[in-house]
């Protein structure tokens, strides 16, 4: 008698923006989950080597994102902006990763203000905080992982948050805007959407009460930041510990030790620091990780993995490069 595995299939839509193309890459070191349709309306027809020449022959050929979409995959990744993922119907049976934000917010008003759509919410998809339920999982935002990582264990025991963010240049997207134009980003450091940046709305819906958030652009390529400020009379780091004890993906530092963007960059794992203001009594909490790894494609490859009974880490990048 002869056992039989079938493995899962993926179809990615928008394969050659950022998001996409790492979502790939995860594919490729994924030991169970193939590849078969690369959706682009910009690179349909064209081979798979055209979005980077490493890239070889075994991989499907572009196709429309239509066409992607009914290739009859198991998993679906949209790697769409937010009015094309609003406008996609779900193939039944099939579990679709959403790393747009169209389905992230519960409140239909807050989804239309932000979005300028409310499609209706998914399952929110932040595997140590909130692990998805169903086949329609909302991948969280890259700001918002990082924030939710650092208060949501600790969120019973605060009021508020002042959360202060950075992210490199690639967390834009790859569609060419002035404030991404290398003349604005390099030697210089900003921040942008002050008080109005919709990953806010989508902290704040987590966490039960609002927050204070301000990102700023780094002139790096990658990796993101978030220092944030509460108080509280709750040991922090116990909490934090236990919640992330047994985690593959987050890591609580040793006492005294800052995340670094340099150890988290190109993987999909998250540095957390816990250190406490002496004069103050300010508990500060700092979460690293790379904006497009754990923070897009790595968060939507573990989500995927839940929903099909895989092993959560299967085609994660965990380690970093020391120098």
């Amino acid at each position: 008698m002869h056992n039989t595995h079938t493995v899962p299939t993926a179809a990615i839509l928008g394969a050659a923006g950022y998001t996409g193309q790492e979502t790939l890459d995860r594919l490729l070191a994924h030991p169970e989950l193939v590849p078969v349709a690369l959706g682009s309306d910009s690179l349909a027809g064209q081979t798979a080597a055209s979005l980077h020449p490493r890239l070889n022959g075994s991989l499907p050929a572009f196709v429309q994102n239509a066409e992607a979409a009914v290739s009859g995959a198991d998993v679906i990744f949209l790697c769409l902006d937010h009015a094309a993922s609003a406008a996609f119907s779900p193939p039944d049976g099939a579990v679709v990763v959403d790393l747009s934000g169209a389905h992230r917010l519960r409140d239909e008003d807050e989804a239309t203000r932000w979005y300028g759509v409310a499609p209706g919410a998914w399952s929110y998809g932040l595997p140590e905080i909130s692990p998805p339920e169903g086949r329609l999982i909302a991948n969280p935002g890259c700001y918002a992982t990082a924030a939710l990582l650092a208060l949501a264990p600790i969120r019973d025991v605060i009021d508020g948050a002042v959360i202060d963010a950075k992210s490199g240049m690639t967390g834009a997207g790859r569609s060419l805007k002035g404030s991404s134009h290398a003349g604005f980003v390099l030697e210089n450091f900003s921040p942008y959407a002050v008080g109005a940046h919709r990953h806010a709305p989508e902290i704040a819906q987590q966490l039960g009460f609002p927050v204070t958030f301000v990102p700023h652009l780094l002139p790096v390529r990658r990796g993101l930041l978030a220092t944030c400020y509460v108080h509280t009379d709750a040991d922090a780091r116990e909490l934090l510990e236990s919640a992330y004890a047994a985690s593959p993906v987050v890591r609580v530092l040793p006492e005294g030790v800052t995340p670094e963007l340099a150890r988290v960059q190109g993987t999909d794992a998250a540095e957390i620091g816990i250190f406490t203001d002496a004069s103050t009594g300010t508990t500060i909490v700092v979460c690293a990780l790379d904006n497009l790894g754990k923070g897009a494609a790595g968060q939507a490859v573990q989500n995927a993995n839940l929903a099909l009974g895989l092993d959560e880490t299967d085609g994660l990048v965990l380690t970093g490069v020391l120098v």
